[in-house]
């Protein structure tokens, strides 16, 4: 489960070294800084997969009203593609120019559309882990299914075999050890965000607290 602020932060990797110059900082959203290597934060312990039983499963507000269950093959024999995008963790560390490898969102919608008037996606994670993002965030060009970083599969501590990046969005959004993709007529808060994190968590600009939140920024908690 990814955790906005908890877990063995073990640094992963040597990662980049930081210019003297500062000169990540024009691309850097307020309050960002770039780390050596890339923290592991999450809440809870990580799963134990076997992909020969794991499946994803699409249901909820779907165009034909049904529900889809994709094994770990079945997903895999989706459209394959890259996205260069940065990653910003409200813990306020940024990981930028990675190559994520997987699925987009808008080829899931493809082989599960949903409802035309369906408004925001839940992602359900193993224990019962979620996030929530609006419709417009989860079909973003840039939003997909993760399983490769870099060239390099995703490790289990950083949400292998599946995991969603939404770049925009702080990276507690972006749910490891996807399970789930739930459609939704209205929004519905996600772990963190019934829990004092920010529902709509936009990275530039600064969405980190519910405290921060506007009358629509997302259903009363």
């Amino acid at each position: 489960m990814t955790s906005p602020d908890s877990g063995p932060g073990r640094p992963q990797g040597e990662g980049p070294a930081l210019p003297p110059n500062g000169a990540y900082t024009r691309r850097l959203p307020p309050g960002q800084y770039v780390p050596r290597g890339w923290p592991v934060l999450h809440y809870g312990r990580v799963p134990t997969v076997d992909l020969d039983t794991w499946d994803l499963r699409i249901f909820g507000a779907t165009a034909d009203g049904g529900e889809l269950l994709l094994n770990h093959a079945e997903l895999m024999a989706l459209p394959q593609s890259e996205v260069s995008a940065d990653f910003h963790c409200v813990t306020k560390f940024s990981l930028l120019d990675n190559l994520w490898a997987g699925i987009r969102t808008e080829d899931i919608a493809r082989v599960c559309p949903p409802a035309p008037d369906a408004t925001h996606v839940l992602i359900w994670a193993d224990f019962g882990y979620s996030s929530n993002v609006s419709m417009a965030d989860f079909l973003a060009p840039d939003s997909l299914f993760a399983h490769h970083r870099n060239g390099v599969p995703l490790t289990a501590e950083h949400g292998w075999p599946l995991r969603f990046v939404c770049p925009q969005l702080y990276a507690w959004k972006s749910t490891k050890w996807v399970r789930a993709i739930e459609y939704l007529y209205e929004d519905r808060r996600g772990f963190w965000e019934a829990r004092g994190y920010h529902n709509r968590a936009r990275v530039w600009d600064e969405q980190r607290y519910s405290y921060q939140e506007g009358p629509d920024d997302g259903p009363p908690l």
